[in-house]
Formats: C-alpha cells, structure tokens, sequence
C-alpha cells in the first residue's frame, strides 16, 4: 500500500526554522567584543586568580563584590 500525499493541502504549522550560518569572519555577533567592552567599562576588573571555598553562594557573592569594589592601587 502506497501512502497518500495530498499536494494541495497547506502544512497547517511549522515547528523551528532554521537560519542561514553566519559568517565566521565577521565581528557582528561576536562574543568576544562584546567581552572587551564590558572589560572597559568596568575598567578591567582585576579579581584574584586562585581557587576559592565558600560555606554559601552569598558569602561568595559577598567577596566578589568585595573584589569588585576595592580602590585600584595605580
């Protein structure tokens, strides 16, 4: 038995769409520059490299903004 295809009938939805690839080369949508300018309007945040343990994500939270808002020594 051979399906039955109707051209005629109009697909009633359409589930996702697929968009063009992007060009690689371009800046555009880039992570990257959008990265670099939040670097520059925080004036490059110098946060300490290292591992760090909490007891609870406020009392991290809490150091972070310590970190953040710390004068700069120039």
């Amino acid at each position: 038995m051979k399906p039955v295809i109707n051209v005629q009938e109009r697909i009633g939805k359409v589930v996702g769409k697929r968009q063009p690839p992007m060009d690689p080369l371009s800046l555009e949508h880039s992570q990257k520059k959008n990265a670099d300018a939040w670097r520059k309007a925080f004036g490059g945040l110098q946060i300490p490299k290292g591992v760090y343990r909490f007891k609870s994500h406020e009392e991290a939270d809490a150091w972070l903004w310590k970190m953040i808002a710390r004068p700069r020594s120039s």
